[in-house]
């Protein structure tokens, strides 16, 4: 903003001076604004933060989908997979193996409930939180189960 000379009038008449003024007061008003807002380090920073959040939710949203993706893929890979080894195994191998899954069933109902009687508190607790986060994490927890499936059956084919 430039200052006329002194000596020199600014206004012809009063009403234009008075419009001056105001003017000015209205500048000088905004450039006051303006130097309190970036004095408030604290408004700045949480102005920054909020920012900062907003992106690291957008970005966790992409990564969640991403990861929802790749493990979609990877369970459809695992399922192929096992299916493929599945069609290659004999008969009485599968119905062994039915068999096995039917008895390892029944056996782990079994643990459950001597569990449920014997085990403290606190440590069903924790229990409940790890089966409640497998459930939440299923296709994961399956796929990978797959995985370990079928490198356990290849590693036993080549062996035999």
């Amino acid at each position: 903003m430039t200052q006329p000379p002194h000596d020199e009038p600014t206004a012809s008449s009063q009403e234009e001076l008075r419009e001056q003024v105001e003017h000015t007061r209205q500048e000088l008003g905004e450039t006051v604004e303006a130097l309190a807002a970036k004095a408030d380090v604290k408004a700045r920073a949480q102005e920054k933060t909020a920012e900062v959040k907003e992106q690291a939710v957008a970005k966790a949203g992409e990564l969640k989908e991403q990861a929802a993706v790749k493990a979609g893929e990877v369970k459809a890979r695992a399922a192929e997979a096992a299916a493929r080894v599945q069609d290659k195994l004999p008969e009485p191998v599968r119905e062994k193996a039915s068999s096995a899954a039917g008895q390892a069933r029944a056996k782990a109902a079994e643990a459950g409930r001597l569990w449920e009687e014997k085990a403290p508190e606190p440590v069903r607790e924790k229990a409940a939180q790890g089966t409640r986060m497998a459930r939440e994490n299923r296709a994961l927890l399956v796929a990978a189960v797959g995985a370990v499936v079928v490198l356990g059956l290849i590693c036993r084919r080549r062996k035999d």
